[in-house]
């Protein structure tokens, strides 16, 4: 059942994802095409509003955009280029700390492999995924908390945490669409399937969504 559904869910996702609001990690990827800078996008974008992430990192591309030129800067002005982004001076420290990493084991080149990605302060498996998706074009599936919960609002998978969605999500979905699911899933949870109350009232998907987990909508 769940693959009869799939290609019309993919057409309705990919329509209604194209006139939302862009995520931020997606400007990135698509102005600049560097894994350094998606990297610590998304390092910034951890708990913390996209449009703060927006001008925080526009803030700090400013001021460097490569390992050496990071380390230079140093912790306490990364720290103010990225306030008032969540947990700014942890983030700041530990992007001195990955760049060191970067520069010194790696060359300079933020690694394509995801244990040496994980190795990396303050990576962990989401940032490590949409690392590899977004900078190296590699099948990955960043599962955040839109990915995970739409995913089993839709009936598509049945799993508890966002580290079981992903296990799940790569034997439902195709390998060409794990990249593009992070993609259309993340504006689609923040505009329409909203964590409390959901917009189900205008979402194309209503039909044949069985709404898992809802309990009350709009």
């Amino acid at each position: 059942m769940t693959g009869a559904r799939l290609p019309t869910i993919t057409r309705i996702l990919r329509r209604e994802a194209a006139g939302l609001r862009e995520p931020v990690l997606n400007r990135v990827k698509r102005e600049t095409r560097d894994p350094y800078r998606i990297l610590i996008s998304c390092v910034i974008s951890l708990r913390t509003k996209d449009e703060v992430t927006d001008a925080a990192s526009r803030r700090l591309f400013a001021l460097a955009t490569t390992p050496r030129a990071m380390i230079r800067l140093g912790a306490a002005r990364i720290a103010r280029a990225m306030y008032p982004a969540g947990f700014y001076r942890t983030k700041a420290r530990q992007i001195v700390a990955m760049s060191r990493i970067i520069l010194d084991g790696h060359a300079g080149r933020v690694p394509p492999r995801l244990d040496d990605l994980l190795a990396l302060p303050g990576v962990g498996i989401k940032t490590a995924n949409l690392v590899l998706g977004e900078g190296f074009g590699q099948p990955a599936i960043c599962v955040d908390i839109h990915v995970h919960r739409i995913s089993n609002r839709l009936g598509l998978i049945r799993t508890r945490t966002p580290e079981e969605s992903e296990a799940a999500l790569r034997c439902v979905l195709p390998r060409r669409l794990w990249i593009d699911w992070n993609r259309w899933l993340v504006p689609f949870g923040r505009a329409v399937c909203r964590p409390v109350s959901p917009w189900c009232s205008r979402c194309a998907l209503r039909p044949g969504c069985p709404r898992r987990g809802v309990r009350t909508s709009r």
